[in-house]
């Protein structure tokens, strides 16, 4: 197998408005240059690869992961991070934001810098930035999450203590609970320092959670998880995000964390174009079922579940394409899958101008399938990634 390519051909092509049956894919300097729409052509080098009428389908971006294969983000070394980055190319992955759950700060910076590290190694999906998740929420919604880590936004000095990597083009998304003390404020500044703000771990009301959004946060954090219940006199933020147009979402569709039928209500309601999938993986992830030492406790598996000592849901083991598959299971179509997982991440995380959908001038960051739909071959900014 050649490790860079020039062309695609020969291939099913899931484009961003449709799905065409016989197309091929130009590259050069690893973006896609040109798509053609002609059928198929006959390989000239051995940089042109007929794919043998399998089907192309973007990258996959998962903003939202804690780690996999026994490797937790928050502890691992920039070379078990490229570890976990070529898993995740193995499973149609080709960017992804390491995920940090509310932790010490020495902790936080050593894992920024194994991140900075490993976000240079060329080896398996990219690493684009990084996704806190905490520590500014709400302990009534905490999950999984320790609590005794939690802050409220008092000054600016608290947010200067949150490292980031030093490149300016790192993504930055964090997930905060808008009615902590000090919530709007945060929700403005984060903006105003261009954070991907998201709303998760959060009882706020819908004055504070419309306070939250006209200041810039209009994303929500594994919608209906960690947050109250849908009541009909109580809506709370369930009711407010499924109300707003202007308000997205990501949902860990595992039929675990949501009923499949929910995850098919949620279509209705949000359309394809509002919903993103997450993995919202731990370090379990791709070892199986047993018992495993994460963030400091033992999180049990059993039959593709997760639980902490308390009782609660303690993140997912699947992957992104599993989450795919069951959007695909409750009606999906192969377009609205590729929003929900690739072109909708993109535009979250405002890359997708460069990446997120199979289209001239973008990444030709590529997956290729086989008749099962599993991962074949994964390209990322057109060189072969995996196998």
């Amino acid at each position: 197998m050649v490790s860079s390519l020039k062309s695609l051909s020969n291939a099913r092509l899931v484009l961003p408005d449709r799905v065409e049956d016989r197309g091929s894919i130009r590259i050069e300097s690893g973006r896609i240059v040109s798509i053609g729409l002609e059928g198929h052509s006959r390989s000239a080098s051995e940089n042109d690869l007929d794919v043998g009428g399998a089907t192309v389908f973007p990258g996959l971006i998962d903003v939202h992961i804690h780690g996999a294969i026994g490797i937790d983000v928050m502890a691992a070394t920039s070379e078990e991070l490229a570890q976990v980055s070529i898993f995740l190319s193995s499973q149609g992955v080709t960017s992804w934001l390491p995920t940090f759950v509310p932790a010490a700060d020495e902790q936080y910076r050593s894992a920024v810098a194994a991140i900075e590290t490993a976000s240079r190694d060329p080896r398996g999906a990219r690493i684009i930035g990084l996704h806190y998740e905490g520590p500014f929420v709400n302990s009534a919604q905490c999950g999984a999450l320790h609590a005794e880590h939690f802050k409220t936004f008092s000054d600016i000095g608290v947010l200067d203590q949150l490292p980031i990597p030093k490149s300016s083009q790192a993504v930055k998304m964090i997930t905060i609970a808008p009615e902590i003390e000090g919530g709007i404020a945060l929700v403005k500044e984060l903006y105003r320092r261009d954070w991907i703000i998201s709303i998760g771990h959060t009882r706020a009301d819908e004055t504070t959670l419309g306070e939250a959004a006209t200041a810039g946060a209009r994303h929500m954090t594994h919608f209906m998880n960690a947050m109250p219940q849908l009541h009909h006199r109580q809506p709370g933020p369930v009711g407010w995000g499924l109300s707003r147009d202007d308000v997205t979402c990501d949902v860990i569709a595992d039929g675990i964390h949501l009923h499949p039928l929910t995850l098919r209500m949620l279509m209705k309601a949000k359309g394809s174009t509002n919903l993103s999938l997450i993995s919202d993986a731990i370090a379990a992830a791709g070892k199986g079922d047993g018992d495993y030492q994460i963030w400091g406790e033992t999180i049990k598996v059993k039959d593709g579940r997760t639980s902490n000592a308390s009782g609660n849901i303690a993140g997912s083991v699947i992957t992104m394409f599993d989450a795919v598959r069951m959007m695909r299971s409750i009606g999906a179509t192969e377009v609205e899958s590729a929003q929900m997982a690739s072109s909708n991440p993109a535009r979250l995380l405002r890359i997708d101008h460069e990446c997120g959908s199979i289209e001239e001038g973008k990444r030709a960051d590529l997956v290729v399938l086989d008749d099962q739909g599993k991962v074949k071959l994964t390209i990322v900014g057109g060189k072969i990634v995996f196998p």
